[in-house]
């Protein structure tokens, strides 16, 4: 057999690092893409010249854009037949991404757990991403549920692994250089400051965007991801393609420029929840809260911690759980990250 079905649950093997293939080039259309695709305004990100007063020699790639590049690489081998991908933790951007950049990845599966049904099971992995010279750009956790394909294929001994429930400050790599004391708020687009944010306030970011079907497929091959359930409408019961989570999130993360236009770089992934599934039809808006706050070593930069959680249409106002304590429907996504912003 030459095709490649994709891994099930029961060919995961714990301790093992998987090498993902095809290494992609970053060129600048990734970055025009990813504008196009989200209504993405910062500054850094879209001005070298900006990014340089910042103390960078030019301006990078959008981290959440070189985190879809480093996921797309995995799912061929993690998550092709993936039922749903359930969470993140223990992310950490390392070093930003530039155009001539070469990334690839490898996973390791950390952890494994069949469920009760016998029919799938949750696999954690640990992934890299790396630059062409070896050296990691971000790594992070996330776990995935996966169908078995042979029912009667018997139990792994279930292992789960010991995450941190968050990062501290200290753990956060701030890029090399990075200097906030020139930041120009005019340009960025807010006057809000480090300072000015409180532990937890509560930011409606108002706006909204209807996803499109064509869109979400655009950013899905863009991402070269190739999970089943986002491209075969036979693949689900329903006859329904699932959004991309990843493409939930970067659109969430656009929609906060309004309130957080100075959260310029993010650092770190806590934690993160596809709460329920997006269809295309969905109308996705944002909110934030703000969980901590830091200082750090350099120049002008303090850290943020938010959360950020996508609603869709009919949520009530900072919607977030029910009484059962169980995500309310209209919740799509809640992500727990840090960013930099200038002090």
């Amino acid at each position: 057999m030459k095709t490649n079905p994709g891994r099930f649950f029961e060919d995961y093997v714990l301790g093992e690092t998987i090498v993902h293939a095809v290494p992609r080039t970053i060129s600048g259309g990734e970055r025009a893409l990813y504008h196009a695709l989200y209504p993405a305004r910062g500054a850094l990100y879209s001005s070298d010249e900006f990014a340089r007063t910042c103390g960078l020699p030019a301006s990078p790639l959008d981290d959440l854009a070189a985190f879809h590049v480093i996921f797309g690489k995995t799912v061929p081998d993690i998550s092709l037949n993936a039922v749903a991908n359930l969470g993140y933790a223990e992310g950490r951007w390392h070093r930003p991404v530039y155009p001539g950049d070469t990334l690839r990845s490898e996973s390791t599966v950390i952890g494994l757990k069949e469920n009760s049904n016998g029919k799938s099971g949750v696999v954690h992995v640990r992934t890299r991403g790396l630059n062409q010279r070896g050296e990691v750009v971000m790594d992070y956790v996330r776990w995935v549920m996966v169908r078995k394909n042979r029912m009667d294929a018997p139990a792994s001994t279930p292992v789960a692994p010991d995450l941190k429930p968050a990062l501290d400050a200290k753990d956060l790599v701030i890029p090399a250089g990075l200097d906030f004391t020139r930041y120009d708020f005019t340009l960025a687009g807010e006057p809000h400051r480090w300072g000015d944010y409180e532990v937890g306030e509560k930011i409606d970011h108002v706006d909204g965007v209807t996803i499109e079907e064509a869109e979400h497929m655009i950013a899905t091959r863009l991402w070269q991801n190739t999970a089943k359930v986002h491209f075969d409408a036979t693949f689900r019961d329903d006859g329904k393609r699932l959004i991309y989570g990843g493409h939930v999130i970067s659109m969430a993360r656009a929609l906060s420029f309004n309130g957080l236009a100075n959260a310029q770089m993010i650092v770190a992934l806590n934690g993160g929840a596809h709460a329920n599934p997006c269809f295309a039809g969905d109308t996705v808006k944002a909110w934030s809260e703000v969980l901590d706050k830091a200082e750090t070593a350099a120049p002008g930069v303090g850290a943020i911690r938010l959360r950020l959680v996508a609603v869709k249409q009919g949520a009530a106002p900072f919607t977030l759980r029910g009484e059962d304590g169980k995500y309310a429907p209209e919740v799509l996504l809640d992500l727990d990250y840090w960013a930099l912003m200038p002090l």
